[in-house]
């Protein structure tokens, strides 16, 4: 059975972003659980899940919040897996709190940090975690790179003739 990846988000308020990491990821097939949790309101039950992450089968974690963004450092603390932290936008900042809050985590303590509402980065990158275990799912990026690709090439063939009609 593949790993799963537990999204988790400080509140309810997250989940319109963090949607885009949960579609990411059932694009990919890779199974996932989300949750909401917060670093401050439920310390000893994201603490708890952070711990067991491991034994319930779960390979990457990613943790979405907004201005003191807290979380992803908390799940951080708390287990040695791959924690991914999306910085959300808003707040007197507009998010760069929780952009510095995520990013700059002591020695010892990593936490990946995708840009300010990130959430298909997010799961983008949980992928490639996985992928280097999974040659299915690096199958599945690799193809997703060759479309991008392809997409890019076409609007440059569309652009070059627009140019050549001036």
């Amino acid at each position: 059975m593949s790993k799963k990846v537990a999204i988790i988000m400080g509140s309810d308020s997250d989940w319109p972003v963090v949607k885009g990491a949960c579609q990411q990821l059932a694009h990919y097939g890779i199974p996932y659980e989300a949750h909401i949790m917060s670093a401050h309101r439920t310390p000893v039950q994201a603490a708890e899940f952070a711990r067991s992450a491991r034994k319930n089968g779960f390979g990457v974690l990613i943790c979405a919040a907004g201005m003191a963004a807290h979380l992803a450092g908390a799940f951080a603390g708390n287990s040695t897996l791959p924690v991914i932290g999306i910085p959300l936008k808003g707040g007197a900042v507009d998010g760069l709190d929780a952009l510095l809050a995520t990013v700059q985590m002591p020695s010892g303590i990593p936490v990946a940090t995708v840009a300010l509402n990130g959430a298909k980065n997010a799961a983008v990158l949980a992928a490639q975690i996985l992928a280097v275990s999974d040659d299915d799912l690096a199958a599945r990026l690799d193809e997703d790179r060759q479309i991008m690709a392809a997409q890019i090439a076409a609007k440059e063939d569309k652009l070059q003739q627009e140019l050549s009609q001036l």
